[in-house]
């Protein structure tokens, strides 16, 4: 399998045409969407490039190759306007032999973890600073950044394949790789 994994877009538009376009150009089986798609949120500026209407126009010719969760800015009213489901607080998926367990992380983080097993791995996003680690007990800690507002390093998005994920530059630099046994 090989997907395309990117959180908080917060209805930045310039930077999800950069992702989508990295989509369009490598060939996914799916895209992820870690939540917080179409607003910023009260406790965040503004993005430069912030035009929720254009984000729902570039996202829904994807409806079918979109798995999608909710974040802690999304909103109902998002599924009335978005072509593929968003409402769930988590998914889990199995791939490659690992179960993912994929969520937003406002509800399932370090104070409330889901049960978790040797080789899962927990795929997040939420707190716009990326993550990549093997944590004792045998599972994968997995979040990819900010599309549009990181909070430290550079903003950008996942791509899993073969048991590795590459953190992106929205400029399609290798920021960092992280397998999976």
């Amino acid at each position: 399998m090989k997907f395309l994994i990117m959180s908080d877009i917060h209805g930045d538009s310039v930077c999800l045409k950069k992702v989508l376009d990295a989509y369009d150009a490598g060939h996914f089986d799916k895209m992820i969407i870690l939540g917080d798609i179409l607003y910023h949120g009260p406790r965040n500026d503004l993005p430069a490039g912030y035009n929720p209407k254009a984000c729902i126009a570039l996202l829904n010719p994807y409806k079918d190759e979109i798995l999608a969760v909710r974040g802690n800015c999304d909103a109902e009213v998002d599924q009335m306007v978005l072509d593929f489901p968003m409402r769930a607080d988590y998914l889990e998926i199995y791939a490659d032999n690992h179960r993912w367990f994929i969520t937003h992380g406002h509800l399932y983080d370090e104070g409330h973890m889901p049960k978790l097993s040797e080789g899962d791995i927990y795929l997040y996003g939420h707190f716009h600073v990326p993550v990549f680690e093997k944590t004792e007990e045998g599972y994968y800690k997995v979040n990819p950044n900010s599309i549009s507002l990181p909070k430290a390093g550079t903003n950008g998005y996942l791509v899993y394949e073969d048991g590795v994920f590459t953190r992106m530059s929205l400029d399609a630099e290798v920021l960092e790789t992280l397998g999976v046994a």
